[in-house]
């Protein structure tokens, strides 16, 4: 069986816009990170099918480079990121602890410079 795609982020320049848009969209709810990040995040819970099938993800603003990125749950992060290079992607970001989320994160393009997140729980 393959990694499970398990979140999705949305960035942009004007968070709070972006995640208007896609409320209104797709009726998401959306749970404000706060603090200084321009973020929001909309649960899995009450945004899946009825076999269970749909996944949760954010949306943020801010920035200049805009992007979709799709996360992808794996068991071991640094071979993960060992494995994108060797596939001819590139190493973004180093893994990361989320915290309170039990997980680290981190981030690597595919050969045509596609960013692809990376998700360990934390055991």
């Amino acid at each position: 069986m393959g990694a499970p795609v398990v979140h999705f982020e949305v960035i942009g320049s004007d968070g709070a816009a972006l995640r208007s848009f896609y409320s209104r969209m797709f009726d998401w709810e959306f749970q404000e990170v706060g603090g200084s990040m321009d973020y929001g995040v909309v649960q899995r819970d009450g945004n899946t099918l009825d076999d269970g099938t749909g996944i949760g993800g954010g949306i943020g603003g801010g920035e200049r480079s805009t992007h979709l990125t799709f996360y992808v749950q794996v068991e071991d992060i640094q071979a993960s990121l060992a494995r994108a290079e060797e596939l001819g992607g590139r190493r973004v970001t180093e893994p990361d602890d989320v915290p309170g989320a039990g997980i680290l994160i981190a981030q690597v393009t595919d050969p045509e410079g596609h960013l692809i997140g990376l998700v360990q729980p934390v055991r």
